[in-house]
């Protein structure tokens, strides 16, 4: 059986709805399928009735974007269940952050004369919790820029002109309430990190699991084999285990599938059932 344990849905800032996620997994051959919206659990619900249609099953999570000096850290939370409890009671915190945050963003555009309206942007996406994909593609659709990823690379990324920061979560504080939620915390593509020597590597790496880090996504859509397979050393060395995922977004990263990443990804359904020990614990 092969799973997908990174995916995101119209409830945060991806093109489909969390039913249509769990029907392409479906439709891939995936026997499981882990909804991981930034700082959101609102699609959860949808995803859970479509994998009962589908016989899937559906692993509940979310992503998070960490305080992080050097790179983008981001913490992928399975089997966190909704409802009430420690890591769950935050999130809508967070997701007021990325509110004022994409108001600043569109005043930046406007100001470098490519304006637009935040109901634009809330329209493009369809009642879910906003995020720059969301504003590149109202960009796009201006006429602005050619394509969401120039969208980023001259103005959305970090340290771009309309780029604006939020308010996160500290990593020690995001693993301690994903423990205490009795979910299993992964860190994300580490690629992005921006860490560039093995020691810095191996500070973060131990500084993280002595805050109750359980995973490393060692298999990620854009890492070749040899990658793939260091980072599965990585995560082996550090006593964390390797887990794996698409980070599906449907069309704002075109040419990425669910399931297969570029073509291909694979993550077998062991790796998911040695995460699924450490969930509650």
């Amino acid at each position: 059986m092969i799973v997908d344990l990174h995916t995101h849905s119209t409830a945060s800032d991806g093109s489909d709805s969390p039913a249509r996620v769990v029907e392409l997994a479906a439709k891939a051959g995936l026997g499981a399928i882990a909804l991981t919206d930034h700082d959101t659990q609102e699609g959860v619900g949808e995803a859970l009735t479509g994998a009962r249609k589908w016989g899937i099953e559906l692993v509940p999570g979310v992503e998070l974007s960490l305080q992080h000096d050097s790179g983008g850290m981001h913490l992928i939370v399975l089997w966190l269940e909704p409802g009430r409890g420690p890591l769950q009671d935050r999130l809508q915190g967070l997701q007021d952050g990325r509110g004022a945050r994409n108001e600043r963003i569109v005043e930046l555009l406007e100001t470098a004369g490519m304006p637009m309206t935040i109901e634009e942007v809330l329209e493009e996406a369809q009642g879910g919790t906003v995020g720059r994909p969301h504003i590149a593609a109202v960009m796009m659709r201006r006429g602005y820029v050619p394509d969401i990823r120039t969208a980023f690379d001259i103005w959305l990324g970090a340290g771009k002109p309309a780029y604006v920061g939020r308010d996160r979560l500290y990593p020690e504080e995001a693993l301690s309430l994903a423990r205490e939620s009795g979910a299993v915390p992964v860190l994300a593509h580490p690629h992005t990190l921006g860490i560039t020597t093995a020691a810095a590597m191996a500070d973060v790496l131990i500084r993280l699991k002595r805050a109750g880090l359980i995973g490393l996504e060692a298999r990620y859509s854009s890492y070749h084999a040899h990658e793939r397979a260091g980072y599965a050393d990585l995560a082996r060395r550090f006593e964390l285990l390797p887990s794996g995922g698409s980070d599906y977004h449907g069309a704002y990263k075109p040419g990425l599938s669910i399931g297969s990443g570029y073509g291909d990804l694979v993550v077998p359904a062991d790796i998911m059932e040695s995460l699924r020990d450490r969930a509650g614990t």
